[in-house]
């Protein structure tokens, strides 16, 4: 009897080992060297589900659009070190703005640290509108942009981020978008001013580029974010722009509300 006992305990065991094995999208996720205050925020940006939903696979040539701090980094790299590939687009190397410039050059201090863990990523850079290169032309299975798309609404370059992402695409890639979701109907000057952005215009914006919207999913939407803030979406966590004023109100908030699409490059 305690023999069975213990061979059934060992094909549990097993079994369970198998079944983590089997998901190297946890496993990514759950990885040891990720930063503990990144992993923290797994509860407002849902990242195994998030890109579950992308479709993204170890084997898959994946590019990261301005990947800043490496948040989503850390969780792809693991994921595609052994048969994928990564393309960390970041800001231009010779970029004049301040911001640009210095989270480029921590990105990469980071990459040499860490270079055990996070050297097989691949660093090129991205500028809307230039032509820079994010991956070789038709390389790449997967281009993934989490909350940027307001920003290239400044210089009117956010046509052209779409149309260089869908250059890099093969014939049936993905092309994944997280963005702050703004009010159906709020207007461009808004939407530049607060950091949401419509879904329709996000949709609109891949559509003339070439691209099939496949799926939406509300896996990355907040109710309690109204949108509507003092500083924009900056207001909330984790930014908390306004500092100490009403900070427990914002922290309870949460992050903002997101939109999670997933567009397709035709294959033909």
């Amino acid at each position: 009897m305690k023999l069975t006992h213990w061979l059934a305990g060992m094909a549990c065991t097993v079994a369970f080992a198998g079944a983590v094995q089997a998901d190297p999208l946890k496993n990514a996720v759950a990885d040891e060297h990720r930063t503990e205050a990144y992993a923290e925020r797994d509860q407002y940006r849902h990242p195994a589900e998030t890109l579950a939903f992308f479709q993204v696979q170890p084997d898959m040539t994946v590019v990261e659009i301005w990947p800043g701090g490496g948040w989503y980094t850390e969780i792809l790299s693991p994921l595609l070190k052994a048969e994928g590939t990564l393309y960390a687009a970041h800001f231009p190397k010779d970029s004049e703005v301040g911001y640009f410039k210095r989270s480029r050059e921590n990105f990469e201090k980071w990459l040499k640290e860490e270079k055990d863990t996070y050297g097989g990523i691949k660093l090129t850079e991205f500028a809307p509108g230039s032509d820079s290169e994010i991956a070789p032309e038709g390389s790449a299975d997967a281009v993934l942009t989490f909350r940027n798309v307001h920003n290239w609404m400044r210089g009117e370059k956010e046509q052209a981020a779409f149309e260089t992402f869908y250059k890099a695409l093969k014939p049936g890639g993905v092309l994944g978008v997280v963005e702050h979701r703004a009010k159906p109907g709020t207007s461009r000057e808004d939407m530049m001013k607060s950091g949401y952005m419509t879904q329709a215009y996000v949709i609109e914006l891949a559509k003339n580029a070439g691209f099939e919207l496949e799926e939406t999913s509300e896996v990355n939407a907040n109710p309690k974010d109204t949108a509507d803030h003092p500083k924009g979406v900056w207001t909330l966590p984790p930014s908390l722009a306004l500092g100490e004023e009403d900070r427990e109100k914002y922290k309870a908030i949460g992050e903002s509300d997101r939109m999670t699409l997933r567009f397709r490059k035709p294959k033909s």
